[in-house]
C-alpha cells in the first residue's frame, strides 16, 4: 500500500477532496448528539492551532518554551479591550470619540493581536538568546507568569484589564452583517454558534498547517532545525543563530496572537485564570505527546489532549458515583488523563506519530540492472550484468588474481 507521499498527484487531490467533505460535514453528524460535542471540536482545533505556533518554537528552533501562554493571552486581551465596552467605560475620551462604543471587526484585530504577540515573542527571545534547556524552559516559565500576575493586577490605579473579574460583553465575529455568535439558518441547515466558529477555526487550521509545511521546506526551517540538532555547528556554518530564533519566538507568538482573539471572541469572556501554567504545561505536553517536530503528530497530539479530558467527564461521573462520592469528579477526571499519558509515552516514547529518524530511509529494491550471482558468499563482490567487457572496462572493476612480479 502507498503512502501518501509515494501517491500520484490524482491520488492526492481525491484523498484531500475526501478529506475536506468529511470536514464540512463533521460538525452536522456531531450536532445530532447535542451541540456540547460540537463545542468539544470547536476547542480541540483551537489548541491545534496553539500547538502548531509552538511546535515552531520547540519542535523546529528546539526552544523549550513554558511560557507559551503569555501569548495566547496577549491576543486575547487584545480583542477584549478593542472589541468591548471596557475601555469606553475607563475612559471617558475614548468614550466621547467612540459614542456608539470601541468595537473593531475581527478582520482588523486578528492582525493587531498576531502582530503584538509576536512583538512579545521577540522581547522574550531576545534577552534569553544565550540560555538552552533548563535555564530557557525556567526563564519562559517565569515570562509566562509575568503576564499573569501583570493581567491580574492592571485594575488599579486605572482599571485597565479589569483584573481578576475578567472582561465581558466581547463581539463575536460577524461576516456580511451575520452574526456567528447566533444560530443561522442555510441550506436547510441549523447553524448554531459552536457550528459557525468550527469552520472560522477549520479555515484557521487549514492555513497554519499550510504556513507551517512550507516554513519546515524552507530555507528558514532547515536552517531551525540545524539550530536544533547542534547550534554550534549550525553557527559555524555561517548560519545567524540569533536572528533565526528570535524570529522562531516571533513566529510561534503570532500563531498564539490568533488563538487568544478566537478564544476570547469564542468565550465572550476572559480572566486571567484562563492562562495559567498548567495551560501552558498542556500545550507543550500537545506537541510532545504527538511528536515533536512533525506537523501530522502534532494534530494528532492537540486533538487527543483537547478531546480526551472533555470525553472523560461522562466516565469520572459514573466513577465518582461507584465510589458513594468519595472521589471529586474533577480530580479523578484529571488522574485519568494523567494515566493515559503515563501509559502512551511508556509505549511510544517519541510521540503517537513522530518524525522519521534522519538517515534511516526504506530498503530500495535490487537494480534491474544489477544481478548477483547465485550462491555468491557474502563479501564477494557482485557480477555484473555487463561481465562480457573486460576487466579494466567493468564498473566496478572485477576482482581478479594479482600475480605477483618477477
Amino acid at each position: 500500500m502507498k503512502s501518501l507521499a509515494e501517491a500520484s498527484p490524482r491520488q492526492k487531490l481525491v484523498v484531500f477532496l475526501l478529506a475536506a467533505v468529511a470536514l464540512c460535514v463533521l460538525p452536522f453528524v456531531v450536532q445530532l448528539a447535542g451541540n456540547a460535542w460540537v463545542r468539544i471540536i470547536d476547542i480541540a482545533l483551537l489548541y491545534v492551532l496553539l500547538a502548531l505556533g509552538l511546535n515552531i518554537v520547540v519542535g523546529y528552533a528546539g526552544l523549550l518554551d513554558l511560557g507559551y501562554v503569555a501569548f495566547y493571552a496577549v491576543g486575547a486581551y487584545m480583542l477584549g479591550l478593542l472589541a468591548s465596552p471596557q475601555l469606553t467605560d475607563t475612559f471617558p475620551a475614548i468614550a466621547a470619540a467612540f459614542p456608539h462604543g470601541l468595537h473593531l471587526p475581527w478582520w482588523i484585530v486578528i492582525p493587531i493581536g498576531a502582530l503584538v504577540a509576536g512583538g512579545a515573542g521577540v522581547l522574550l527571545g531576545a534577552p534569553t538568546l544565550k540560555l538552552r534547556g533548563d535555564y530557557l524552559a525556567i526563564v519562559t516559565l517565569g515570562f509566562g507568569e509575568i503576564v499573569r500576575v501583570f493581567l491580574n493586577n492592571l485594575d488599579a490605579p486605572v482599571n485597565i484589564t479589569n483584573g481578576p473579574k475578567g472582561i465581558t460583553g466581547i463581539d463575536e465575529i460577524k461576516i456580511l452583517s451575520v452574526s456567528l455568535g447566533q444560530t443561522q439558518d442555510f441550506f436547510g441547515l441549523d447553524w448554531p454558534k459552536v457550528t459557525n466558529y468550527y469552520f472560522i477555526l477549520l479555515i484557521l487550521c487549514v492555513i497554519a498547517v499550510v504556513i507551517c509545511f512550507r516554513l519546515e521546506r524552507s530555507r528558514i526551517g532547515r536552517a531551525w532545525m540545524a539550530i536544533r540538532e547542534d547550534e554550534v555547528a549550525a553557527k559555524s556554518m555561517g548560519i545567524n543563530t540569533r536572528n533565526l530564533k528570535l524570529l522562531a519566538f516571533g513566529m510561534g507568538a503570532t500563531f498564539g496572537g490568533v488563538s487568544g482573539v478566537m478564544f476570547a471572541s469564542f468565550q465572550g469572556f476572559i480572566s486571567p485564570e484562563s492562562f495559567s501554567l498548567p495551560e501552558s504545561v498542556m500545550i507543550v505536553a500537545m506537541v510532545v505527546l504527538g511528536g515533536i517536530g512533525h506537523l501530522p503528530g502534532v494534530i494528532v497530539g492537540a486533538l487527543l489532549l483537547a478531546a480526551l479530558p472533555e470525553v472523560l467527564r461522562y466516565v469520572a461521573g459514573p466513577l465518582q458515583q461507584m465510589t458513594d462520592g468519595r472521589l471529586d469528579a474533577s480530580i479523578l477526571r484529571q488522574l485519568l488523563v494523567a494515566l493515559a499519558m503515563i501509559g502512551i509515552m511508556l509505549s511510544r516514547p517519541r510521540g503517537l506519530w513522530p518524525s522519521p529518524e534522519h538517515g534511516k530511509v526504506g530498503a530500495r529494491p535490487p537494480s534491474p540492472q544489477s544481478t548477483t550471482t547465485p550462491g555468491a558468499l557474502d563479501g564477494e563482490l557482485p557480477k555484473e550484468v555487463h561481465q562480457h567487457l573486460t576487466a579494466a572496462r567493468q564498473i566496478p572493476p572485477a576482482a581478479t588474481h594479482i600475480a605477483p612480479s618477477e
